[in-house]
């Protein structure tokens, strides 16, 4: 098996700026090694740490490597081999991580399955993926019931969210009846707490031996966002997913021996995969898991009682980090300065203002990473070491290469220069980039090409780089404006109205016009303070005096609430969808 390599030359401006971080490698090595072998190898060396908190119990890493064996076991025993896809919809749990590892150990593909999905939308994906198994949570089998009878499963298991939970079965049944656990009926499933018995956890069969290779299996299919269509499946190796949770790992160069990571971001989803998943499993830390967002009472009290002394990893989106903050402010506890010791913001900008109060009430740092489904998750991230400059999405991690390419030709190269005078797509090559899109060989040649003998990914966003190596976003390729020959960004007429005193948030797109080819039209939320005592005639009329005439509105929305996906995305193609001046 050829071993690849990923040159990177030793005079970027990133590597001879001053910002790269001491003690983290600019030219790494990366196993080829299975997800499996790699789960075995950590599950070994910290056997008798803790790797899990959820629903006030921990499992340490022997527990969980038993219970991944004995589930793998049971795949194996029902017929899921190397090649087939299993189908994952679960939410932050136990279970999931025991399920993704038993899938994988067996050179099986996991198809994690996002919850917020309505039915017609799971269909879709299912009839991509074409899963052999489910793996439910019994009160999300709802979303599957609809559609029972347009796709069948050789099998399905069922696990209630309090399986493996320690809490005692007569409280258990009492607390399903109340409602206070969620449950649902699954018919013809099997039933997952049988079959991960703890009476069997003393004899597990042993696993088939199965080939594989890291390189070009795939180990997960992961649903690209779709904010500009129908989203696709990129197929992510073992080596990609290994590769990146090292990546991350060796980006935090001055983190404590034991740290928890706040699993709040889903894990069906990229940015949680990587983040709060393998990256934990990558050091020997444990998490602290959510199945779903907590209020922030909830979430301060529990990683005050379960951190660790060495504080907390916590990955999430800007929206987070401003409620913490508030939370904080109004809560103080000098016993919390330094819990949130190593803290990663991503899926949109980090604005400076947040930032900085953010580390002043909490004590800890704040950096902005950026990445994409295409590249697993993370290619960079701002530096741990107080010298990351906010609105810049700091430098590419260790083994990663990017480059300003010419936005219209990819063919042409890098673009040779710094500054905003250099704008173009921002491009990015590394042992993290994807295989491909599953069975799309037109969408993948588009995003996946060579250059000088190395495979880029062209991610869709524009953007420049500095002197320093560092890249600051304009928008995305697709969402560009384009009115009477000028090129508009969304996120800059967003960043200039989100300047006015009486904005919380802002959206803008571009919709059809008759006269100009499109307008910019933007969707703009409102502090509570400020609700009904500014209409949209007067934003319009700030903004003809503050904003170029070009980039002015000439819509505007007062709404109730910006839309967001579940990670916290900016959801600006319903809001075009929606409008109807919109035209597919």
């Amino acid at each position: 098996m050829e071993i690849p390599k990923w040159p990177i030359d030793d005079n970027k401006p990133w590597f001879n700026s001053g910002l790269w971080q001491e003690g983290v490698p600019k030219h790494p090595e990366f196993p080829v090694i299975s997800m499996g072998d790699w789960f075995d190898k950590k599950t070994d060396a910290n056997a008798n740490k803790n790797a899990i908190w959820f629903l006030k119990t921990f499992m340490k890493y022997k527990d969980l490597r038993k219970y991944t064996d004995l589930l793998a076991t049971v795949l194996a025993d029902n017929g899921i081999k190397k090649g087939d896809v299993v189908a994952v919809l679960l939410p932050n749990s136990f279970q999931y991580t025991i399920s993704y590892f038993a899938t994988v150990k067996l050179g099986a593909i996991v198809a994690p399955m996002n919850p917020t999905y309505k039915p017609l939308e799971i269909l879709n994906v299912l009839k991509q993926v074409k899963p052999k198994a489910l793996i439910s949570m019994d009160a999300m089998y709802g979303l599957i019931k609809p559609i029972s009878d347009q796709y069948k499963f050789d099998f399905i298991i069922s696990t209630n969210i309090a399986d493996l939970a320690a809490i005692p079965g007569p409280i258990k049944k009492m607390l399903i009846k109340k409602g206070t656990i969620p449950s649902g009926d699954v018919p013809g499933a099997l039933i997952f707490s049988e079959l991960v018995n703890k009476k069997k956890l003393k004899n597990i069969p042993s696993l088939p031996k199965v080939e594989i290779d890291p390189v070009n299996d795939t180990a997960v299919y992961l649903m690209t966002g779709g904010t500009t269509g129908v989203p696709k499946v990129a197929e992510i190796t073992h080596y990609n997913c290994i590769c990146n949770a090292m990546q991350t790992e060796m980006w935090m160069p001055n983190r404590a021996p034991l740290m928890a990571c706040v699993g709040i971001l889903p894990m069906f989803h990229a940015f949680g995969q990587t983040i709060v998943q393998n990256v934990v499993i990558q050091g020997g830390d444990y998490n602290i898991l959510f199945p779903r967002p907590p209020p922030m009472d909830e979430l301060v009290d529990t990683i005050m009682k379960v951190g660790p002394e060495g504080g907390t990893i916590v990955p999430g989106v800007e929206n987070l980090f401003m409620g913490l903050t508030r939370y904080l402010e109004k809560n103080p506890n000098p016993k919390l300065k330094g819990m949130f010791r190593l803290c990663v913001s991503g899926a949109g900008p980090l604005h400076k203002p947040i930032k900085d109060k953010f580390e002043a009430i909490s004590g800890g740092k704040l950096v902005e990473a950026y990445g994409l489904t295409e590249v697993t998750t993370a290619a960079s991230a701002g530096p741990f070491n107080d010298k990351d400059e906010p609105g810049k999405i700091g430098l590419p991690y260790p083994g990663t290469d990017w480059a300003i390419f010419d936005q219209d030709d990819f063919s042409k190269g890098p673009l040779e220069g710094f500054g905003i005078d250099y704008t173009g797509e921002i491009c990015i090559c590394g042992p993290q980039v994807m295989k491909g899109y599953l069975n799309n060989p037109e969408a993948t040649a588009e995003t996946l090409k060579k250059w000088e003998g190395r495979t880029w990914v062209l991610t869709g966003d524009i953007g420049f780089m500095d002197e320093k190596g560092q890249i600051e976003i304009r928008d995305r390729k697709k969402q560009m404006i384009k009115m009477k020959g000028y090129s508009i960004f969304p996120k800059e007429v967003e960043e200039l109205i989100g300047g006015h005193l009486d904005v919380l948030e802002v959206a803008v797109a571009g919709l059809p016009d008759p006269e100009t080819g499109e307008m910019v039209k933007a969707w703009v939320q409102l502090k509570p303070e400020s609700e009904g005592k500014i209409t949209a005639e007067e934003l319009i009329a700030w903004c003809k005096e503050n904003i170029t005439h070009y980039k002015v509105p000439k819509q505007i929305d007062i709404i109730h609430e910006i839309p967001k996906s579940i990670i916290g995305k900016v959801l600006r193609r319903t809001l075009q969808e929606k409008d109807p001046l919109f035209k597919k």
